[in-house]
């Protein structure tokens, strides 16, 4: 199994059952009959860009991007040189009008990852071209397992839950020590619905400032923060 640093010990019941056993044999068939997106090395990039120790907000995604070049492990993320979905650049407009900052010119959201933002699709894999065909395969079971377990284990973290999917969620965190915070979609489709405007990112930061933590730096843009702002 791949090293996930301090994850290892925290979801090591989970690689150790019998219900992610089968999520592994399907994988196995999969890589090796289809195109399946994110490459297998990067499956699990959230956890390892994103130490346990570090975290302090969930930004959950649904399925990873699955036209190729773009899904890296990430949720919402592409690759460095990849034009931004819809989505990523609704999700940029947002950030602009919350905290000023510039629209970066890539959609790599690793800096995101390796400020505490665990970036975690509740599906972690996808047949090429083929939306939501991993579904069904058991990766819910271990997604819901590791939102529990995040809130079970850590205080004071701020769940980003967009969309009904996300929003779904929400019963497997004790909302008395964490920060929920919902709004719609940030598909072009709903983002007029409560995604523009919706404040998510400084509203984060108040959160955490308030219990003693560190604030994200949300910026991405190459212009530094005391200018972008």
């Amino acid at each position: 199994m791949v090293d996930l640093g301090d994850w290892n010990d925290i979801l090591a019941p989970l690689f150790q059952s019998e219900q992610y056993k089968k999520i592994r044999r399907f994988l196995i068939d999969e890589y090796n009959n289809h195109t399946v997106y994110p490459d297998m090395y990067d499956l699990y990039n959230c956890f390892k860009y994103t130490p346990f120790s570090s975290l302090r907000a969930v930004l959950l995604g649904q399925d990873p991007y699955h036209n190729e070049g773009q899904a890296h492990g990430l949720c919402f993320s592409v690759k460095a040189g990849v034009e931004p979905p819809p989505s990523l650049v609704n999700i940029f407009k947002e950030l602009h009008a919350d905290l000023g900052y510039a629209p970066p010119k890539s959609g790599d959201l690793t800096k995101w990852a390796k400020e505490g933002v665990l970036l975690l699709n509740t599906s972690l894999s996808v047949r090429a071209h083929m939306a939501n065909s991993h579904s069904g395969c058991g990766w819910s079971w271990f997604t819901d397992s590791v939102i529990s377990l995040i809130s079970k284990k850590k205080d004071h973290v701020v769940f980003l839950l967009w969309g009904g999917n996300a929003r779904s969620k929400k019963p497997l965190i004790d909302t008395k020590k964490h920060l929920v915070l919902e709004c719609a979609h940030p598909s072009p489709l709903s983002a007029y619905n409560g995604f523009f405007g919706c404040r998510h990112f400084s509203k984060t930061n108040e959160y955490l400032v308030a219990h003693g933590l560190p604030p994200i730096d949300w910026n991405l843009s190459d212009e530094p923060a005391s200018q972008a702002v």
